[in-house]
């Protein structure tokens, strides 16, 4: 990119006066409008599945997204050569059962839908089914570096193999993890306290790699009346078929968003060992 911005430059500058004149409306010109999105903004945004189907200019009640299943999450943006975007790549680990895996969304289905008391609350939207999210391909950007990165994870595994159910008969061999995401800060213990348990109840769980291993059911509390363990229902599918598990709550990282409300809460562990620790029962 360096070498091709200084190529630029002296294109500009040995081509004087009339090629500036004639190329200085593409620069500057173009202003945000109402209805604009950063790409910076679609990275990390939920999306949502409607059994009907989404029409444009469709608005939506305050809360009204809760009536949608959560999908996944937009991983990356895919841009043609002409800078036109193509695709997101949507991780939709956890719900399926499968582990997190990179799917392609086409722009075209994609619906951007708003709330009627707040344009700047938007949620983006498709039509799908748990069938067609099972059967699509995995998307995968390099083969050959996927396929190296694969060969270098089972041999680590083979190196270091542990049997899963047994190291994970509780969650003693969990440690709370050290993350760090951008426009996200760890919030203090004092904070954590005052969070209320509906604003962690719900929330999903995230492993060190950003993907999804559960989410948060219930909060159990202690004597004291603080919160002792977070009850963590992994895999299974809108709610079917999920296990639940009791983890230390003091092993969970909560990281908050710099400019609002946003929590995200880390884990440091997979969906896989989640699940091998013993189901917990009321």
């Amino acid at each position: 990119m360096k070498r091709f911005l200084s190529t630029t430059a002296v294109l500009l500058a040995f081509s004087g006066a009339a090629f500036a004149d004639a190329h200085a409306s593409n620069f500057g010109t173009v202003q945000f409008e109402q209805g604009d999105f950063f790409a910076s903004d679609l990275i990390g945004m939920r999306i949502y599945n409607s059994e009907s189907q989404i029409e444009d200019g469709y608005t939506i009640n305050d809360g009204g997204e809760t009536e949608w299943d959560d999908i996944g999450e937009i991983n990356d943006i895919i841009v043609s050569k002409d800078g036109e975007i193509r695709a997101v790549v949507l991780g939709v680990g956890g719900f399926l059962g499968l582990g997190e895996r990179d799917v392609t969304v086409s722009m075209d289905a994609i619906k951007v839908v708003q709330e009627k008391d707040d344009a700047d609350d938007r949620f983006l939207v498709v039509t799908t089914s748990k069938e067609i999210l099972e059967n699509a391909p995995v998307f995968e950007a390099d083969m050959d570096d996927d396929m190296a990165e694969q060969d270098a994870v089972e041999k680590d595994m083979a190196e270091t193999k542990v049997d899963d159910t047994t190291a994970m008969s509780n969650d003693s061999a969990l440690v709370r993890p050290v993350m760090e995401r951008d426009g996200y800060a760890e919030i203090e213990p004092v904070e954590v306290e005052q969070l209320t348990a509906e604003k962690i109840q719900g929330s999903y769980v995230y492993g060190e790699n950003d993907e999804t291993v559960g989410e948060i059911g219930s909060l159990l509390m202690n004597d004291d009346g603080k919160v002792s363990q977070a009850v963590i229902n992994v895999g299974g599918f809108l709610g079917l078929g999920e296990k639940p598990v009791a983890v230390s709550f003091e092993k969970i990282q909560i990281l908050k968003g710099v400019d609002g409300d946003d929590y995200r809460f880390y884990i440091d562990s997979t969906q896989e060992k989640l699940e091998a620790l013993p189901e917990y029962e009321d």
